[in-house]
């Protein structure tokens, strides 16, 4: 008796799990997780606009309760923006803007380029740090503003003062902050490169810089916002130009939204800075954004 050959059944397909939506919370409140870039943009653009939106309900509430000196003492955000063209036309606001600028740049690039080659050594030669980290503990809790007598007396009013205080203030903060990033490079890395027998100054030129690099990077960043705390202290003692001293005038005439104005604009440039900086962060070092994401 013949036999008949079962019929082959294929097999069938795997069950697909349907994909689970992530909620609200998992999605925008999971520690050190990314969100979407849409969410981002938008959560950046809501953020600006939440506080003209209270700053407009402050000063209408203010205005409507003292029709005659609310708006001088607190300016719509209107009103800010009609001042602040007027003192780019007619005030010739740019100028003081302009003389900030060079201030900020000249005092911090000379801090800058002292005090990253020094945090460096000190961050890599022990000797070096125990010689130079001491002095340099002490001064950095010395406010920047307590120089300016002294330095009035030693370099008078002119621009060598104003870059001079931006210098102290940047200096001993940054020196501090590029000695622990290079303290902190493994060592590990270093004993890798002395094993396939590379000599000290190749292990320092090739392998230790380059992994400061990028946190040296974002060290300057993040100086660079103090130094325009500093230039504004140095611009409000006996200057003649520049956004401190055009703070100091408005405030004796009474004028709020020039103030207000001026304070917005420093924000504004040290927004752009801020973001010139990342971008070059972004640009030189491809792979340590990729490791962030």
């Amino acid at each position: 008796m013949s036999r008949v050959p079962a019929a082959r059944v294929a097999p069938a397909p795997p069950a697909v799990t349907p994909r689970r939506r992530r909620g609200f919370i998992r999605t925008y409140l999971t520690p050190k997780q990314a969100i979407p870039g849409r969410a981002r943009l938008t959560l950046a653009i809501g953020s600006f606009v939440v506080v003209v939106g209270v700053w407009s309900g402050l000063a209408a509430l203010v205005q409507n309760s003292s029709p005659q000196y609310g708006a001088l003492f607190v300016p719509s955000p209107y009103q800010v923006v009609v001042t602040w063209w007027d003192m780019m036309v007619n005030l010739g606001f740019y100028n003081d803007v302009g003389w900030s600028a060079f201030r900020i740049v000249a005092g911090f690039l000379l801090a800058a380029a002292a005090a990253v080659p020094l945090g460096l050594l000190m961050g890599s030669f022990e000797a070096v740090r125990s010689f130079f980290n001491p002095p340099i503990n002490a001064i950095r809790y010395m406010p920047a503003s307590a120089f300016i007598p002294l330095l009035i007396l030693l370099q008078g009013l002119g621009e060598d003062e104003k870059i001079t205080i931006i210098w102290i203030g940047v200096f001993f903060q940054l020196v501090l902050m590029v000695m622990d990033i290079a303290h902190r490079v493994p060592d590990e890395m270093l004993n890798v490169a002395y094993t396939l027998g590379a000599s000290r100054w190749t292990v320092f030129y090739k392998v230790f810089l380059p992994a400061t690099f990028p946190e040296v990077v974002d060290a300057l960043r993040i100086t660079m916002g103090w130094a325009w705390t500093y230039l504004i202290v140095a611009e409000l003692v006996a200057a003649e130009h520049g956004i401190g001293s055009f703070i100091l005038i408005a405030e004796r005439y009474l004028r709020a939204d020039r103030i207000i104005a001026a304070i917005i604009t420093i924000g504004a440039l040290g927004l752009i800075t801020d973001t010139l900086f990342a971008i070059v962060h972004r640009l030189a070092f491809p792979y340590v954004e990729k490791v962030r994401a």
